[in-house]
């Protein structure tokens, strides 16, 4: 898995603090007050200000299962990579790591994952188009995406998507997301 900050919104924090104060009709005190007042908009459930900033990721190496978990955070927005295009006689897959750690399920694993791909290019072969053939294709199947969200759908992704009860790949995925955005904006994403 790969995730790649492509853009971000330039001053983020100030612009949610800005906006924040729009709704309140008040002043910035000193270079702190930033700090402070996101740290207040977080405390109080108040993110509608945090819509204001956005964050766009290159995502790649992650299965077709793991897409379709994050294609359930509507107010993404995706561009994903077609099966319907992409010839997909050379996809690289990913093997969860219980299947990795287990020497005969991993055999299994591989074995069926290279039926599938034998199967598939035996169908575009014979002049079946990619279209069609991708049904025989597992889930397994990595796939590359772009992603772009706002902050507050950000922290509500991430919050639903590092709890123990997370998938693993989805997990690893939204930790990922979440080392970046508490660099690039500490105050906005600090608390998670």
């Amino acid at each position: 898995m790969k995730v790649e900050l492509l853009d971000l919104t330039e001053e983020s924090e100030t612009l949610i603090a800005d906006s924040a104060r729009v709704c309140y009709q008040s002043k910035a005190k000193d270079s702190k007050s930033n700090v402070k007042l996101l740290e207040h908009l977080r405390t109080l459930g108040h993110l509608s200000t945090f819509e204001h900033a956005k964050a766009t990721f290159k995502i790649s190496g992650i299965s077709r299962a793991c897409s379709h978990q994050l294609v359930r955070h509507r107010h993404f927005s995706f561009s994903q990579m077609s099966q319907r295009y992409v010839d997909e006689k050379g996809f690289e897959y990913v093997t969860p790591p219980e299947v990795e750690g287990n020497a005969e399920a991993k055999k299994d694993f591989d074995s069926q994952v290279e039926l599938a791909r034998s199967a598939y290019e035996k169908l575009v072969d014979s002049g079946i188009r990619k279209e069609d053939a991708r049904f025989l294709l597992p889930n397994a199947v990595a796939t590359e995406l772009i992603v772009t969200a706002n902050f507050r759908s950000l922290r509500e992704f991430i919050q639903l998507r590092t709890t123990k009860a997370a998938q693993w790949e989805i997990k690893n995925l939204a930790k990922e997301m979440l080392a970046i955005l508490k660099e690039k904006a500490p105050t906005a994403f600090g608390d998670l």
